[in-house]
């Protein structure tokens, strides 16, 4: 299955993203959701199916979650801690 998909970035959180059918756009997003988001940025429109490579997700995680939800957010990485636990 392949679906347009809408991908917002956050205005509050670097690398956040949050994905969105294209029909539907943010209806199905909850409000409480997007007030945390901050004003959602368009940076992309893709056609996306489950072979699709992604930097950092599933595609098909990200469709399933879509079609379950309404939307698929996408965290920021968190930041690495080395094995010995230096730096803490």
């Amino acid at each position: 299955m392949t679906r347009l998909v809408n991908v917002y970035r956050s205005s509050r959180r670097q690398e956040m993203y949050l994905y969105v059918d294209a029909a539907e756009d943010l209806a199905r997003v909850p409000a409480d959701l997007l007030g945390r988001f901050g004003t959602p940025v368009l940076v992309l429109a893709i056609e996306l199916d489950a072979e699709r490579r992604l930097a950092r997700a599933e595609a098909g995680q990200v469709l399933a979650r879509i079609e379950t939800a309404g939307f698929y957010l996408q965290m920021p990485p968190q930041p690495e801690v080395p094995p010995d636990g230096a730096g803490r």
